[in-house]
């Protein structure tokens, strides 16, 4: 499921670019805002979604199993090592699908950078 941006959300912080390992999102020079400049060329690693300390990135579901008038919502469990979706159907019904997290298996790890002040 490839990431689009709420423009509403973004403040422009560029953690979105820093992050992506596909080099696929960008600011808008003129909206100072972030957006996926191809969306089938994401690797669905959803650094991006966690990086984003607005919630601006989101997933968008497949029309395969996420038809029109959907919400996805994307949980990444950084502890567990998994990222879940929750699917809401236009009707009400709720489908969760849960996975091991791509960016721990392509190596990619949050690092905590600790200073000592001395």
């Amino acid at each position: 499921m490839p990431t689009f941006v709420y423009m509403t959300r973004c403040d422009g912080c560029g953690h979105c670019v820093d992050i992506c390992p596909s080099d696929i999102m960008h600011i808008d020079k003129t909206t100072r805002r972030a957006y996926n400049i191809e969306p089938n060329m994401c690797w669905e690693c959803y650094s991006c979604v966690k990086a984003c300390p607005q919630n601006a990135i989101d997933a968008r579901g497949y029309a395969d199993f996420a038809p029109l008038g959907h919400s996805v919502r994307t949980l990444r469990e950084e502890e567990k090592g998994t990222i879940s979706w929750k699917i809401k159907f236009r009707d009400g019904r709720e489908k969760n699908f849960c996975l091991a997290d791509p960016a721990h298996q392509m190596g990619f790890y949050t690092v905590t950078v600790r200073t000592s002040s001395t």
